[in-house]
């Protein structure tokens, strides 16, 4: 019986340390939360973690993020750990850090990334393992390395890889670059070490190579023996071919399909460059001559005599003049660039023969006007920009009713002819900035009605007529940024009822008059930013300057510059309900009204940081339910109590960095129920009790991501300035209902294990101490009342009833004379049984236990036995006599009914064993009853057969 209860016990012991010790453990190593160290997570899933100073990969990136920016930082080794959790990744930026080694097996995890960047690394070997794991990856950038050696299985896990750029590296080879790629479509080998080309390097069978770059590499030979490029069509081989070149190509075809080539810088003789475009030719469509000083004439003839070319670029050639035959032959051009020559005339029939060219870029030359051999062309595009043109007559683009975008930026025009654009009709797109333009002259108050975008930027525009845009009814997008407007002007945007963007950022507008923008029914966005609107208080003004733009999204007036401080007017906002960015940082704002926003409910993000806002009205935001972002940074705030008052139950992103405010509490946050990022970057905050809250919440809270919070500092107690707010022990301040749940949880877990194995291995003895109990109470009541009714009580079983009534009881009562107390005879009616069965075991002098197997099945028979047995301990006297009618097998009596045996073995009387001497079976009854109650140890021994199953009694 021991060893039977002992092994469940040491199980139990043994559990319920180990639920403590963990749970112990865990209450002083708390689960991190959502405190990154200075990485931002955005709500997209991106952390930024770029300009660090990180030495190691960081560990405590969340796993849901999917892009990771982590370039700029000074990380050297790369290994599978931090990157563990990862396996959501999909793009991992590391370009220009210190990364010389990748263990193998570091990226097993990441079986979902597709783009992975290590540009500007000090990687010097490509090694086998480097990229397992990396099945999905489409894109593969490891230019500006020290790469000098790949190892055969280096890519064998990079079946799907697509792109791949090893650019800038030390490269002698192609070898192992394309055996386990079989999908590469372009391939970036620029400005390595590689002065052979051979197919065979690559590969010896077709591959999907669309795209590949072999510029300055000075190759001295090109050898392609097998038609392993079937799907070329992008062919680099820019200053590369300084002391010539060996072209072997096999077969023409070989390289049929290529129709980009870029042979720009190539110092090879005339007949080698003939050479490479011959091979090419019958697909050419876009080839790049660029800086090339020798020869650039018979290369254009010879390139366009072959009729599929399209798109010629000849830049960097020092080109001063273009004269009438220099493109004679190449009459299928649709795309002509001459950009960064020294180009300071062009012959008026320069462009007769280009009769199919459609753009026409001549910038950065040295032009004084625009070319007369542009007019009667049907180019779409022009691209003039940054010439010296310093003026426009009223023919520079006479019959140019094709064009549709024209680039005149970056020259000094100084003012417009109101007569240029009498053609334009067609025009969409019109560049104009910096270009030192004072006055536009009424050019747009007429022609050009198809215009859609007009950049005015930079100028020196000092006044807008009214109506000065009049004829752009199409026009979009309009930037006047940088200029020196400083009054706007009722119907300056007269006609501009299509106009959805208009920036008028940076410059000098003090006031905007009644109605300058009533006409702008359609815009969007409006950028005031970095002018000196001035308005002197916040009392409602009489013409709020935006009250007619209701589909206004977006309002940027920051950064008024003035020397006083600016007011916001209570109704500055009307007329604004669709408004939904609201931009008003920097403008000195000492207060608002609690009205300001009570005509923009539909805003979504504010910022008002860097103003003088130390004290927010309660109701400030209560008109906006919908605000998800909330900038109020440097404003020196002391509370943040108004966003109990906001009702932002959709605020997902709030900064609030750099203010006065020490203490947060707990009621601030919890009804923020949608913030996912806090910035409180630059506070001081009190590190003591006020905050423990706020300290645990940054800790384990999973919802919000709290910047920078490992650099947060304490103000306060003067002992612990400076110190990190992090760092700090507030475990004596709050009750922490989570550690008393979890006690709570544990107790509950040990007590159900504890109740189940007592149900299961002690239920017997439970319920035997339960009634010893009643015994004792029993026997405590009546000790001095020891008086016998009854000469022995009778416990049996009612299916042994006719052997008590029909053998027993005529025994001892008729035959002896002995007084039996019966339960169905001499109980009393209407007492409880429990009660019965206890007064008759003690009102007799002894107890007689018929036992059989029925018996012990029984349970008011067994509660019988139990209360006996404990007055056979409690008198110590011989009080209990068993007797067996049949032979029960040992291993099925209870320890209850085993109890005598084991303290006294005494007293047996076997029916079943007295079938040959039943008078001797009678006779030693009697003794039995007729014993006195001797002390036990003092008694008569009466049993002289065997026991119950056979054992002699005394074994």
């Amino acid at each position: 019986m021991e060893t039977i209860i002992a092994m469940p016990l040491r199980g139990f012991f043994f559990c319920s340390f180990g639920i403590l010790y963990l749970f112990f453990n865990s209450s002083f190593c708390p689960t991190t939360g959502y405190v990154l160290k200075n990485c931002l997570v955005t709500l997209n899933t991106q952390a930024i973690c770029q300009k660090n100073s990180f030495k190691v990969f960081p560990k405590d990136i969340p796993a849901r993020v999917t892009i990771i920016d982590l370039s700029q930082n000074r990380i050297s080794i790369l290994n599978k750990t931090p990157l563990a959790n990862l396996s959501n990744l999909l793009r991992l930026d590391l370009r220009h850090n210190l990364i010389s080694k990748i263990e193998s097996g570091t990226f097993v995890v990441q079986m979902s990334l597709e783009v992975l960047i290590i540009n500007n690394n000090m990687l010097c070997k490509l090694e086998e393992g480097m990229f397992d794991g990396l099945v999905n990856l489409t894109e593969l950038s490891l230019t500006f390395n020290n790469i000098d050696t790949i190892a055969p299985a280096s890519f064998k896990s990079l079946s799907k890889l697509r792109f791949l750029d090893l650019g800038h590296n030390k490269l002698r080879n192609l070898g192992n670059i394309l055996h386990h790629t079989p999908h590469l479509q372009t391939l970036y080998i620029t400005a390595n070490h590689i002065s052979t080309f051979h197919s065979w390097e690559l590969s010896n069978k077709s591959t999907e190579l669309v795209t590949l770059d072999l510029s300055k590499n000075e190759l001295m030979a090109f050898r392609l023996t097998a038609d392993i490029f079937p799907n070329l069509t992008s062919l680099n081989l820019e200053d590369g071919l300084k002391n010539g070149i060996v072209w072997e190509v096999n077969d023409t075809s070989y390289l049929s399909g290529v129709s980009k080539l870029d042979i720009s810088a190539v110092r090879s003789s005339l007949h080698e460059l003939q050479e490479v475009l011959g091979t090419i030719n019958s697909s050419l469509r876009y080839l790049k001559l660029n800086h090339m000083n020798n020869n650039l004439q018979d290369l254009i003839d010879f390139s366009c005599k072959n009729p599929s070319l399209s798109s010629l670029e000849i830049r960097n050639n020092g080109i001063k003049v273009i004269g009438s035959d220099m493109l004679n032959l190449c009459t299928n051009l649709y795309l002509l660039d001459l950009g960064e020559n020294e180009i300071t005339k062009i012959s008026d029939n320069s462009f007769q023969s280009l009769w199919q060219l459609k753009v026409l870029i001549i910038k950065s030359n040295q032009l004084t006007s625009v070319p007369y051999a542009i007019r009667n062309t049907g180019i779409s595009t022009l691209d003039l920009s940054s010439n010296n043109i310093n003026g426009l007559d009223c023919d520079d683009f006479a019959n140019m009713t094709y064009l549709i975008i024209l680039h005149l930026n970056n020259n000094p025009l100084l003012a417009l002819n109101n007569c240029v654009s009498k053609d334009l009709v067609n025009l969409k797109i019109l560049m104009l900035q910096n270009s030192r333009i004072s006055h536009l002259n009424s050019t747009f108050k007429k022609d050009m009605p198809n215009l859609e975008v007009l950049t005015l930027f930079n100028n020196q525009l000092a006044v807008l007529d009214y109506g000065e845009f009049k004829a752009l009814d199409n026009l979009q997008n309009l930037s006047l940024q940088g200029n020196k407007l400083e009054q706007l002007k009722n119907g300056t945007f007269f006609g501009l009822s299509s106009l959805t963007y208009l920036n008028l950022e940076s410059n000098e507008i003090t006031e905007i008059a009644n109605g300058t923008f009533g006409d702008l029914k359609a815009l969007k966005t409006l950028n005031l930013m970095s002018n000196h609107i001035i308005y002197e208080s916040e009392e409602p003004i009489d013409y709020p300057p935006f009250a007619e733009l209701s589909n206004l999204d977006t309002l940027l007036i920051s950064s008024q510059r003035r020397h006083h401080r600016f007011n916001l007017p209570q109704n500055f906002l009307k007329g604004l309900k669709n408004l939904s960015v609201l931009n008003i940082k920097g403008n000195k704002l000492t207060s608002l009204h609690p009205l300001t926003f009570i005509d923009t409910p539909n805003l979504n993000k504010i910022d008002l940081s860097g103003n003088y806002l130390t004290d927010i009205p309660d109701n400030l935001f209560s008109p906006i339910q919908k605000l998800k972002s909330l900038y109020i940074s440097h404003i020196n705030l002391r509370s943040l109590d108004f966003l109990l008052h906001a009702n932002f139950s959709e605020l997902e992103f709030l900064q609030v960095g750099n203010n006065s405010f020490s203490v947060i509490r707990e009621q601030v946050i919890l009804s923020l129920s949608a913030l996912n990022y806090l910035n409180m970057q630059g506070n001081s905050f009190t590190c003591n009790c006020d905050n423990a809250w706020f300290l645990k919440w940054v800790i384990t809270n999973k919802q919000t991501q709290v910047f920078d919070a490992y650099n947060f500092e304490c103000n306060y107690p003067p002992d612990l300035k400076g110190k990190k707010l992090l760092q700090i022990d507030v475990h004596s301040c709050t009750v922490d209902t989570d550690f008393i749940c979890y006690i709570s949880t544990a107790c509950a877990v040990i007590m159900t294990i504890a109740v189940a194995f007592t149900h299961h291995f002690l239920q017997w003895h439970l319920v035997y101490g339960y009634y010893l109990m009643l015994a004792f109470l029993y026997n405590s009541k009546h000790k001095n009342k020891r008086a016998h009714q009854y000469d022995a009580f009778v416990s049996y079983n009612a299916n042994d009833e006719g052997w008590v009534l029909g053998e027993l009881l005529p025994k001892l009562e008729d035959e002896q004379g002995w007084r039996l107390c019966l339960h169905h005879r001499d109980f009393q009616p209407g007492k409880p049984i429990m009660e019965n069965i206890t007064d008759a075991i003690y009102g007799s002098r002894k107890t007689i236990c018929v036992v059989s197997a029925d018996y012990l099945e029984s349970e008011w028979c067994s509660r019988e036995i139990q209360v006996a047995s404990f007055r056979l301990f409690d008198e110590q006297k011989d009080v209990l006599i068993l007797v067996f009618l049949e032979d029960i097998p040992m291993q099925q009596l209870s320890p209850y009914y085993r109890m005598r045996r084991l303290l006294k073995r005494k007293t047996y009387l076997s029916w079943s064993r007295a079938d040959a001497h039943p008078d001797l079976f009678w006779e030693k009854l009697r003794q039995a009853l007729d014993t006195q109650e001797h002390p036990m140890g003092e008694h008569l021994r009466l049993t002289v057969e065997d026991g119950p199953t056979g054992e002699r009694p005394d074994q």
